[in-house]
């Protein structure tokens, strides 16, 4: 466990991940690059950028996301965060938000889903870049079909869970995006 087993699992990841649409291939190259570039580049530390690892919480028929309304976003987006020290890979740090952010602790990640960088002022308290990695996950059935359970933590506003076709607004396609890319890599959304 420590950065440099979460450096290297974004390589590795990076590496084999299938991109679907030429863009997100771009990004794929990008991030790689970067990786090569920066041994610190999955810390929170690396002022110029760093890799941060985010889920869509899909319920398990795939009909809604689990969202939450972040408190500095301001807008409802994907569960995730900062990768830390204690992580063992990139996906167990999406894996490790998405429990902590939601409550929901036998959450099953699936794989990469998309790609997406953003400037924001994180916790540094200075303007750097995200360059998420974005996965997949789905919640366990419930007895009844209902929505699974969960917590608002400390670091939400609001968590909600929304229809797959009735998203809310974000000013753009961004949510909408990766609930289609993840649901485009098919029924067992691991590849």
């Amino acid at each position: 466990m420590s950065s440099q087993s979460v450096h290297a699992s974004a390589v590795e990841l990076l590496r084999s991940w299938n991109a679907s649409e030429p863009e997100q291939d771009s990004l794929r190259h990008t991030y790689l690059a970067f990786l090569h570039a920066q041994p610190d580049a999955c810390l929170r530390r690396n002022v110029p950028g760093h890799l941060t690892a985010s889920t869509i919480v899909f319920d398990a028929a795939y009909t809604h996301v689990l969202l939450t309304l972040h408190p500095r976003v301001g807008k409802w987006i994907q569960l995730g965060g900062h990768c830390e020290d204690t992580d063992d890979s990139i996906g167990e740090a999406a894996l490790r938000e998405a429990r902590e952010e939601s409550g929901i602790d036998n959450l099953e990640l699936g794989g990469l889903a998309q790609l997406h960088t953003h400037p924001i002022t994180c916790s540094l308290g200075v303007p750097t870049r995200h360059l998420d990695v974005r996965f997949a996950a789905v919640a366990p059935p419930q007895a009844g079909g209902g929505l699974p359970r969960f917590e608002v933590s400390s670091e939400s506003d609001d968590l909600r869970w929304w229809p797959v076709d009735d998203l809310p607004s974000d000013d753009g396609t961004e949510i909408q995006s990766l609930v289609d890319a993840a649901l485009s890599r098919g029924p067992d959304r691991t590849t």
